[in-house]
């Protein structure tokens, strides 16, 4: 049985409609309305094979944030939903991935206490339309939305472009590997017994 969630949040700023399965096979139709985060977002989909529907209507007028913020709010909460009581899972993921001269590391424990560690070094105002500063805002809402404990740390790396995509491929690939069945798992993974 497919885990999939379907969320909608609509408030003065933004309009979300988000669709995920986190048994998928990569399959993306995404619109934010910034070109740039599109592109990132159907990264984390290919590479964490999830097929993502997202609908964003945003007050790109005023900037780029609440359409980033919030949609990274709605992702982790559609996470969270869809990995459901946890049993089986592997709980834990982590990727590195290469891209180019940027070398990036993504690790994550879906234990049910948010934390983001966000080292990535961009030194450039934007990339596209979108502002490089809300990488680190969409990360943190994700890891508060989703209730996970998320690491993403730039090894190497010059371009901007290549040290974001690197991070979005590589939490897509430690996503993955964390929702992941494990039969050896019985119940969930912790000595508490929950999660």
């Amino acid at each position: 049985m497919a885990r999939t969630a379907v969320l909608e949040r609509n408030t003065s700023e933004t309009k979300i409609k988000l669709v995920l399965n986190l048994d998928g096979t990569g399959k993306a139709d995404i619109s934010t309305g910034i070109g740039f985060f599109d592109h990132m977002l159907s990264s984390f989909a290919r590479h964490g094979f999830f097929d993502l529907e997202l609908k964003v209507d945003g007050d790109l007028l005023v900037d780029t944030h609440h359409t980033v913020e919030d949609t990274g709010i709605v992702l982790g909460k559609a996470i969270r939903k869809a990995v459901g009581d946890k049993r089986g899972i592997a709980r834990f993921g982590s990727k590195m991935i290469p891209m180019d001269e940027a070398l990036i590391l993504c690790a994550l424990d879906l234990g049910g206490r948010p934390y983001l560690v966000y080292d990535l070094n961009l030194d450039r105002e934007r990339v596209g339309q979108m502002e490089t500063e809300m990488v680190r805002e969409f990360f943190y809402a994700v890891s508060y939305g989703g209730e996970m404990n998320l690491h993403v740390k730039q090894l190497s790396g010059m371009n901007n472009h290549h040290i974001i995509e690197g991070a979005f491929k590589a939490f897509g690939k430690a996503l993955d590997q964390a929702v992941q069945i494990d039969g050896r798992v019985e119940g969930v993974l912790s000595t508490k017994g929950t999660l």
